[in-house]
C-alpha cells in the first residue's frame, strides 16, 4: 500500500494545472456542390480558389467546450464555378486550469490548431472524391487570426459599434 505524501499545496497546484483535452471531434455540417459537371471536370485553366475560414466556440457544459471551424472554399475557372465546399468541423474539448482571461486564445488558437488537420484532410478528399485534383489548404497561423479579429472587435467599438454604413 502506497502513501500519498503529496502536501495539500501540492495536491491543489496538480488539480490547479492547466488541462486540455480533445474528447470528440466530428463534422457538424459539409456541402459540396459541382454545379457545372461534366464541363467542369474537364481540362483547362488552373481554378482561382477563394478560401474562407471562421472559428467560432461556445460552453457545451461546465468547463467543456464546443470550437467549430468553419471552411469555405469556391473555385471558379473562367467566370464560371468549378466547385463549392462548405464544411463546419467541431472538436468538442475539456479544459480546467486555464484563468478565464487566457480561455480565449485557448479556445481560438490551440484548439482549433488540434482540429484544422483533420478538416484539411476532409477538404483535400472530398475535392479528389468530387473528380477535381486533391486540394491541400495552406496551414493556418491561428494566432495571427485571433489577433487580428481581436483588432477588428476593437476597430468597431471604438467606431461607437457601428459598422461603415451606421448600421449596429
Amino acid at each position: 500500500m502506497s502513501e500519498d505524501t503529496a502536501t495539500p499545496d501540492e495536491q491543489n497546484a496538480e488539480q490547479q494545472a492547466p488541462q486540455l483535452q480533445l474528447l470528440t471531434q466530428y463534422i457538424r455540417d459539409l456541402s459540396f456542390e459541382n454545379p457545372n459537371a461534366p464541363g467542369s471536370l474537364q481540362s483547362g485553366p488552373t481554378p482561382a480558389i477563394e478560401l474562407e475560414i471562421g472559428v467560432g466556440a461556445t460552453t457545451a457544459q461546465e468547463n467543456v467546450f464546443e470550437v467549430s471551424l468553419s471552411i469555405s472554399v469556391k473555385a471558379t475557372r473562367e467566370e464560371k464555378t468549378s466547385f463549392i465546399i462548405e464544411l463546419v468541423y467541431c472538436g468538442l474539448f475539456a479544459i480546467s486550469g486555464i484563468p478565464e482571461e487566457s480561455l480565449g486564445p485557448v479556445l481560438h488558437i490551440e484548439c482549433t490548431r488540434l482540429i484544422y488537420p483533420f478538416a484539411r484532410r476532409i477538404i483535400s478528399d472530398l475535392t479528389q472524391d468530387g473528380g477535381f485534383p486533391a486540394l491541400p489548404l495552406e496551414v493556418v497561423d491561428f494566432a495571427a487570426v485571433y489577433r487580428a479579429g481581436l483588432e477588428q472587435q476593437a476597430a468597431h467599438e471604438a467606431n461607437g459599434g457601428s459598422d461603415v454604413s451606421g448600421n449596429a
